[in-house]
């Protein structure tokens, strides 16, 4: 989801900034960047993206973009109680691939084509199709900041099928690949 680990010294060296710097801006030690660089140790995915969220800020301070800019705010949703069926139509009616499943304390998870056409395969299409989403959907898509620079985004956007974005610990936006196309305008 992240760019590779083996760039975070490239990066950090193209920037101009020390370990220890880099440590500090992440809230990890100088010997854990130092473990991470030499390929000693792998960082968990909270800290590799709290790493290249901040590289992305220092390198990305040309670009002044954030995930705010290029979020849909009208968010399309279902419940874990719709059923597959309910997602297909809805997907077909506004021509989009994918939709974030919540109920009363937020996201649960997404419900992707990808991921119909994988249980497809598991399960016939009239069983299928009336299966509900907690049994069907995909895991929560990644969350990020509504700050977050927008060249943090695209590497996040190739192996998930949308981010969401969050203001204040509140989920305010959705991003899916086509809107990431918006950036190179």
């Amino acid at each position: 989801m992240l760019p590779r680990i083996d760039s975070i010294k490239q990066i950090r060296l193209k920037i101009g900034i020390t370990q220890k710097k880099l440590a500090i801006m992440t809230g990890v030690s100088t010997s854990m960047i130092n473990q991470i660089e030499s390929g000693r140790s792998q960082p968990s995915y909270e800290t590799a993206k709290k790493i290249f969220e901040n590289l992305a800020k220092l390198e990305g301070e040309s670009s002044s973009h954030t995930a705010g800019d290029f979020c849909s705010k009208d968010i399309i949703k279902l419940k874990p109680t719709n059923t597959l069926h309910d997602a297909i139509k809805k997907m077909h009616q506004l021509s989009i691939s994918q939709i974030p499943v919540f109920d009363s304390t937020g996201v649960l998870g997404v419900v992707s084509e990808d991921g119909i056409v994988k249980h497809l395969a598991d399960r016939g299409e009239a069983e299928l199709k009336k299966s509900k989403l907690s049994d069907t959907m995909d895991i929560i898509p990644p969350i990020v900041d509504y700050d977050t620079p927008a060249n943090v985004l695209v590497p996040l956007i190739r192996y998930s099928k949308c981010i969401l974005v969050s203001k204040k610990s509140k989920i305010i936006g959705i991003i899916t690949a086509s809107d990431t196309l918006k950036m190179m305008e």
